[in-house]
């Protein structure tokens, strides 16, 4: 599978390990070229770097970005996302106090992005998988659950394929609409670090009998 990964930070990171391990190509793309370089050349396997000028070329488009970075990244990305899948990771934060979620309302920030890319297919996923944990695949030797909201089939059919290539579980958590309550798990998560010991290497699990 071909997947362009947008930026180079944790998340970004840890998605490239984890999809290079797995022999995907991928595709590293950010404001800083050479930062960009730098990841893919630590990556190695089939992984290239390049600007945010540079044609996509994977068929999943995975932006790792903040949720207000990410609005007017994609709003300068234009016809580039035509066709593609995008999957959204972003947990929508009010940055501001760090206490409440964007959009207000029944909405989500899945949806907000959905609206904006009426040339693209948004799933959301990842965002409930915290940096260390993504690369490490695992926490106390559980495998990690990755939440997959979408309303088109085939998206949603190809984001689990990638999900459940990095040695994760994908779980269908239903249409696009239910990305608020992902995003909800998400924002707890973040919540919670501080009574946790801010460790940031927790994970939400789903078990049944």
């Amino acid at each position: 599978m071909q997947v362009t990964i947008v930026g180079y930070g944790n998340m970004g990171r840890a998605i490239a390990t984890r999809a290079v391990q797995a022999g995907h190509t991928v595709q590293i793309l950010g404001r800083d070229p050479e930062k960009a370089q730098q990841l893919a050349a630590e990556l190695g396997g089939d992984a290239t770097a390049g600007s945010l000028e540079d044609e996509l070329t994977g068929e999943l488009v995975i932006p790792t970005l903040y949720y207000q970075p990410l609005l007017e990244l994609l709003d300068g990305l234009g016809d580039k996302l035509a066709g593609k899948v995008v999957v959204d990771i972003t947990n929508p934060v009010d940055v501001e106090t760090f206490d409440g979620m964007l959009p207000p309302g029944d909405s989500s920030g899945a949806q907000e992005i959905q609206q904006r890319l009426g040339n693209a297919t948004v799933v959301k996923a990842f965002n409930t998988t915290l940096a260390g944990p993504l690369t490490a695949g695992e926490v106390d030797g559980q495998k990690l659950d990755v939440l997959v909201a979408a309303d088109d089939d085939d998206a949603r059919r190809t984001v689990t394929e990638l999900v459940e290539s990095l040695g994760l579980r994908a779980l269908d958590a239903g249409s696009l609409k239910r990305a608020r309550e992902v995003e909800a798990i998400g924002f707890l998560q973040m919540a919670m670090q501080g009574s946790l010991g801010n460790t940031w290497s927790t994970a939400f699990k789903v078990l049944g009998t």
